[in-house]
C-alpha cells in the first residue's frame, strides 16, 4: 500500500474525484483505531480499510453521497446487533471529497474577463484565462495564480483541448470576436459543463439561438446557455459587471445539489 500522500497526489494529478475517510474517534471494542483511513472512488473502488464489515459498507455509501453532493460528512455509529458484529464500541469518522474544485475556463482576456479572473482569486475556483490574440496577456495585470493559456485562432482544436470538461467545468465566453464566441458556445454544448455563460445582448442571444438550431442542428438552441451573464445587481463598468458574474458563479457553486 502506498502512503496516503502519494495516493492522493496521484488522484489529484489525474483530476479524479475521491473521498478520504478518516476515523476521528473510537471507544469500546471497535475494528479500527483513530487515524485509520480509506479512499473511495466514484465506482466504489477502495484503498485501505476502516475495519471491514457493515461499518465499512456504510462508510462507502456515505462516501459516494459526499462525492455526489461535494460536501464533507461527519458520521457516528454504535456497533452491535444492528451491524451483526459482536463488538459494541463506537466509531466516528469524517468523509472529505477531494479533487472536486470548480474550474473556470474563461475565453476572452479583455477588461471584463481579467476582472472576473482576478476577483476569483482566493475562492474555490481554479481559473484558466484563454485568449487567441498574440502577446495579449502582457496588456493586463493578471494575478500569478491564474493560468494563462494562449490558443491558436486558426487551429480550433487548441480551444477544445484547453478545457477539462466535466461536472466541475464552468465556461465563460466573452471574446473579442462574435464568430469565436459562437464557435466556443457550440463546442461547449457538445460537452459536459456545470455552467456555460455567454456575454451578449438580446439581439446576440436571438441570433446565436437561430444559428445553433439551423446551422448546428442543436435543437435546444441557446436554452442551456446563461445569457446575459451575471446577477441583476446593477452597474455597467467592467469591475461592476465582473462582480455580478463572480457572484453568479459562486451562487451556482454553493447551491444545494438537487436530490
Amino acid at each position: 500500500m502506498k502512503n496516503w500522500i502519494e495516493l492522493l497526489s496521484e488522484f489529484e494529478s489525474k483530476r479524479q474525484p475521491v473521498a478520504l475517510i478518516t476515523v476521528t474517534k473510537c471507544s469500546g471494542s471497535a475494528p479500527c483505531v483513530v487515524s485509520s483511513r480509506m479512499l473511495v472512488t466514484e465506482d466504489k473502488t477502495i484503498y485501505g480499510t476502516i475495519g471491514g464489515g457493515k461499518l465499512e459498507f456504510k462508510a462507502i455509501d456515505e462516501a459516494i453521497i459526499a462525492l455526489k453532493e461535494n460536501r464533507i460528512i461527519e458520521s457516528s455509529y454504535t456497533l452491535g446487533p444492528d451491524f451483526a458484529q459482536c463488538c459494541g464500541g463506537k466509531v466516528e469518522f469524517i468523509i472529505e471529497p477531494m479533487n472536486q474544485s470548480p474550474e473556470l475556463f474563461l475565453f476572452g482576456a479583455g477588461h471584463i474577463g481579467t476582472e472576473i479572473a482576478n476577483l476569483l482569486v482566493d475562492t474555490p475556483f481554479k481559473v484558466k484565462l484563454i485568449d487567441s490574440r498574440p502577446h495579449w496577456f502582457a496588456e493586463f495585470d493578471i494575478h500569478e495564480s491564474i493560468d494563462q493559456c494562449q490558443v491558436k485562432e486558426n487551429d480550433f482544436k487548441t480551444f477544445r483541448d484547453a478545457v477539462t470538461w466535466g461536472q466541475h467545468c464552468y465556461v465563460l465566453v466573452l471574446t473579442h470576436n462574435h464568430a469565436i464566441d459562437f464557435d466556443v458556445v457550440a463546442m461547449a454544448l457538445e460537452h459536459e459543463t456545470k455552467y456555460l455563460g455567454l456575454i451578449g445582448s438580446k439581439t446576440k442571444k436571438a441570433r446565436f439561438n437561430n444559428m445553433l438550431i439551423k446551422e448546428m442542428n442543436i435543437k435546444e438552441g441557446i436554452k442551456n446557455v446563461v445569457c446575459p451573464i451575471g446577477l441583476p445587481i446593477g452597474g455597467d463598468t467592467p469591475k461592476e459587471i465582473a462582480i455580478s458574474v463572480v457572484a453568479q458563479l459562486l451562487q451556482v457553486h454553493y447551491s444545494p445539489v438537487e436530490k
